[in-house]
C-alpha cells in the first residue's frame, strides 16, 4: 500500500536526482513500515516553473523550487513510523536533490483500510491480518 508522491519543479533536478530519489524513497518505505518493497509506490509529479510558486514568487520568475511529498500508509500505523517516514524523506530530498532543509515540505495521509483498494478488493479485507495485528498493537494492555 505504501505510495509517494514527490512534487518537484521541471529542470530543478536531473533525471538522475529523480530516479535516485524514486529508488531510495522506495526502499526507506519499505524499511520504515517494515512491510515489502513489492508494495511501495513512489512517484515524481512534476510541474512547470510557471505552475508552481515558493514565498509568492513563481519559479519562472525567480522563486526557489521546494519539493514537497506525499506519503500514504493505511491508518493504524504508529506515530514513531510516520514521523520517522517524514523525517528520512526530508533527509532524502536534502541528501539527493541538495534541496534547503528549511523550504521541504511534507505530509503523511492515513487512508482508511476500507478505503483503499489492493487489486480491486478493500484493503481491509485483503491485509485484514495485518490491520488486525497493527490495532492490537496500539491497543493498552488490560
Amino acid at each position: 500500500m505504501p505510495v509517494a508522491h514527490f512534487h518537484l519543479v521541471d529542470g530543478a533536478y536531473t533525471a538522475g536526482q529523480r530516479r535516485r530519489l524514486l529508488a531510495d524513497a522506495s526502499r526507506c518505505y519499505a524499511e520504515v513500515l517494515e512491510s515489502p518493497i513489492e508494495r511501495v509506490r513512489a512517484f515524481v509529479v512534476r510541474y512547470g516553473p510557471d505552475d508552481a510558486a515558493t514565498a509568492g514568487t513563481v519559479i519562472a520568475d525567480g522563486g526557489t523550487p521546494a519539493p514537497y511529498f506525499t506519503a500514504i500508509v493505511l491508518a493504524g500505523r504508529p506515530i514513531e513510523q510516520r514521523q520517522e517516514l517524514a523525517a528520512r524523506f526530508t533527509d532524502l530530498i536534502v541528501e539527493i536533490l541538495g534541496a534547503q532543509r528549511d523550504l521541504v515540505r511534507g505530509q503523511i495521509v492515513e487512508v482508511d483500510p476500507v478505503n483503499w483498494s489492493i487489486a480491486g478488493n478493500p484493503a481491509a479485507a485483503a491485509r485484514a491480518d495485518e490491520v488486525a495485528a497493527r490495532a492490537a498493537a496500539t491497543q493498552p494492555a488490560r
